[in-house]
């Protein structure tokens, strides 16, 4: 899962020291925890920390943002002694730069969908801390209401429903095309729902090629189908290019200058903290892509990493910090889901958490994680990117040429 939120750095890494001060007497050297998260996000952590009670050691908490992969770089005195990695599909490409995982955890990181991520030769270099759910929409049900309209059981029906609310005088989607993970998000759930074999297989090849094939195009076009409708998202193309993942949820539930967003489970206290009214909140999740077909539902989640060396202090942390409980304020905060859990959460993530654990469901890890450099923002977040500019609201003639276009510009990626 890419990170949603830039962390607020100066011309350092801002540190905050939590646990005991033995550190700053030179008694004992810190824990440094490197994250992705800033705002709420890292005060609900800070939270979980403070929750672990008393530590014979320090914790400081490194906030990197998006250059979180900047903390396999060389090592020093100051370098994390461990990542809570928001891209569990970079484990298999640092595996000289980690630790094993401690023999009491292994276990925790061979559950599912992480396995094949985090375990490498019958050794786990992984432990699962946060799992997300990257195929939900959040909706204001009063506008639904009001024009009508119920959640779509089918992508035609997402479709008609866009159209409908558009007729009506209202903007249905807000798009965070600023944080190119959420379009890759949403190619993903489309490729995901019409050929799951090829999605598979893409996750798993050791040379992907996604130009190669002929579903992703078609992915391509159905997507684009969405989102080159006149009027169909919230301030434009313009806006939509520059607006970051709090500020869309923001868009529908702050401002409520649109109808919907696609956002995982982790929008939650964004939405609580900014929605106008409070009870007027749902949670649809992406529907399949034609009839009799299963719906697609795409995970990502932060896993935690022990950097080489390792200590016995962050094998400690690691431990406490993978206890059943330990999560406890994060969950009570929201926004926040624990692998293989269906309690404890508001009625929505509730819905999430039972989606991701029921038998049958068509369930694949982020494939923009596992495509390597593909994935990142100078492969697909800049294809979809550049797609988004061409059909941004002129209307379905635009999609093909700009489907060839992106497919050209996806080869150029690929080498």
């Amino acid at each position: 899962m890419r990170s949603s939120r830039r962390a607020f750095l100066g011309a350092a890494a801002t540190l905050v020291v939590a646990g005991c001060s033995s550190d700053v007497l030179g008694l004992r050297r810190s824990v440094r925890v490197a994250v992705s998260w800033s705002g709420q996000e890292l005060r609900a952590f800070h939270k979980v920390l403070d929750g672990l009670g008393r530590l014979d050691y320090p914790v400081e908490v490194v906030p990197l943002g998006d250059d979180i992969s900047t903390a396999f770089g060389a090592r020093s005195t100051r370098r994390p002694d461990i990542v809570m990695l928001p891209q569990p599909g970079l484990v298999p490409r640092h595996l000289h730069d980690l630790e094993p995982i401690p023999d009491d955890l292994a276990d925790l990181g061979r559950a599912r969908l992480w396995k094949e991520q985090l375990v490498h030769d019958g050794t786990t270099y992984g432990v699962p801390f946060k799992t997300a759910h990257k195929s939900a929409v959040w909706y204001r049900p009063s506008v639904f209401q009001q024009v009508g309209v119920q959640p779509p059981r089918l992508w035609a029906d997402w479709l008609d429903l866009n159209r409908t609310l558009t007729q009506a005088g209202v903007t249905p989607l807000s798009l965070a095309a600023g944080d190119g993970w959420v379009l890759t998000d949403f190619l993903e759930n489309v490729l995901l729902g019409i050929a799951p074999a090829v999605y598979a297989g893409l996750a798993t090849a050791a040379d992907p090629r996604p130009s190669r094939q002929p579903q992703f195009a078609a992915a391509l076009r159905l997507l684009g189908t969405m989102w080159s409708a006149p009027g169909a998202l919230a301030g434009g193309v313009k806006r939509s290019l520059v607006q970051q993942f709090p500020d869309a949820v923001v868009e529908v539930f702050g401002h409520r200058r649109a109808a919907m967003v696609l956002a995982s489970d982790f929008a939650e206290p964004v939405v609580r903290s900014f929605a106008a009214d409070p009870d007027d909140t749902g949670v649809f999740t992406f529907p399949p892509l034609e009839p009799g077909a299963a719906a697609p539902v795409v995970v990502g989640g932060d896993v935690m990493v022990l950097p080489k060396p390792t200590t016995e202090d962050a094998r400690d942390l690691v431990r406490r910090l993978a206890a059943p409980t330990a999560t406890d304020p994060w969950i009570k905060e929201g926004g926040f889901l624990v692998d293989g859990q269906v309690s404890g959460y508001s009625p929505e993530l509730t819905r999430l958490a039972e989606q991701l654990t029921r038998p049958g469901e068509q369930l694949q890890f982020d494939l923009s994680d596992l495509l390597g450099r593909l994935g990142d923002i100078n492969g697909l977040w800049r294809v979809l990117t550049d797609f988004l500019t061409q059909i941004g609201g002129r209307g379905a003639a635009v999609v093909p040429e700009a489907v060839d276009a992106a497919m050209s510009e996806l080869r150029e990626v690929e080498g």
